[in-house]
């Protein structure tokens, strides 16, 4: 384990002869896996100068904005934790001190290297919620375990999502393909952006959603053109034990794939930046997919998200027991490839 400054942030780095992973002090975001043979990281890295969480004060508002996203923008890196609620807080939480996804984003990580890995360990002090993350290498994929425990003696809902987020040069919407194990799928009724290409509020089966035009939109490649935006709820496939995504790069002959399991988290959310948001700091130059799954299919408040209930007939939360804990696992996967995978299969290890 290395410990580095990584665009400018704190941060620790894990590698072997395939993969060089990542991961910021503040936020605990897994910013990097770079592919050593492809030469290339498939996650986000922002246009914007990135600060510490730590640093944000009242004047890096007028370049991140007013909103309870602000800290998190300032911040956000690759693959971000969304914990314990998914999307932005309630007027009030946002008082206390909430931000957009949750604080698990935003606050400082203990890192330590372990035997096998990197330990990641995090106390959720407004969620009371404690968090851990395992990290290990295994030649092109690595193996992440996480917990979180209930610090408070009553149940309560939860949200928890995996935010991976793709960019250029690996994510080119013209070229960039994808798969995924998923099925039944919704057009949320808000986007996240400007520039809208699908029906919003619709239901349809992957990967053909419904356009704005009022043609089908395959949603294995992003929309072409600039501007565009859009997001989407999808239910994973519930026959198979494991689900996962890919995402493949003709121009780098990369495969990259996150696998877990449908019981941990049942919903991936896809969503599409191209040149779209206009305000500061995205100032109409981003572009993203984020593959991100979870156990909440929308990006929306606790409160919505309870009142909600389900989507497609299925839960959209999971409840922590009091002083409950959860665990999951799931892999990521860096490698070189000539097509698509069609599939891919559990690891062994």
């Amino acid at each position: 384990m290395a410990k580095l400054n990584f665009h400018g942030r704190h941060a620790f780095r894990l590698e072997n002869e395939y993969l060089r992973v990542t991961v910021l002090e503040q936020g605990g975001h897994i910013a990097e896996v770079f592919h050593k043979h492809a030469q290339v990281s498939p996650l986000w890295i922002p246009h914007w100068n990135s600060i510490e969480p730590s640093d944000f004060r009242a004047e890096h508002r007028t370049i991140f904005g007013d909103g309870s996203d602000a800290k998190l923008l300032a911040g956000i890196m690759g693959h971000n934790l969304c914990l314990d609620i998914f999307g932005a807080p309630s007027i009030e939480e946002a008082a206390a001190g909430y931000t957009v996804h949750g604080e698990a984003s935003i606050l400082h990580y203990q890192i330590a290297e372990v035997h096998d890995g990197l330990t990641l360990e995090l106390l959720l002090p407004l969620a009371q919620i404690s968090f851990t993350r395992h990290l290990q290498l295994h030649g092109e994929t690595i193996r992440v375990r996480e917990s979180i425990k209930n610090l408070v003696s009553f149940d309560r809902p939860i949200a928890w999502t995996q935010h991976v987020t793709l960019a250029p040069p690996f994510l080119n919407p013209a070229t960039t393909e994808f798969a995924a194990s998923v099925g039944r799928s919704f057009v949320a009724e808000d986007d996240p952006g400007s520039h809208a290409y699908l029906a919003h509020g619709t239901t349809f089966k992957w990967p053909n959603a419904p356009g704005k035009n009022g043609l089908f939109c395959d949603l294995r490649k992003m929309h072409p053109s600039a501007p565009a935006s859009g997001y989407t709820a999808h239910l994973v496939d519930t026959k198979n034990e494991h689900a996962f995504f890919t995402a493949f790069s003709p121009e780098f002959r990369l495969a990259f794939s996150y696998l877990w399991k449908t019981a941990d988290y049942p919903w991936l959310g896809i969503w599409e930046e191209n040149c779209s948001r206009q305000s500061s700091p995205w100032n109409g130059r981003t572009v993203t997919r984020g593959m991100e799954f979870g156990v909440s299919p929308i990006p929306e408040t606790r409160r919505e998200m309870v009142e909600r209930r389900q989507l497609l007939d299925s839960p959209t939360f999971q409840w922590l027991p009091a002083n409950g804990f959860r665990d999951t696992e799931y892999w990521i996967r860096s490698q070189m490839a000539d097509q698509l995978p069609a599939s891919i299969d559990w690891p062994s290890d």
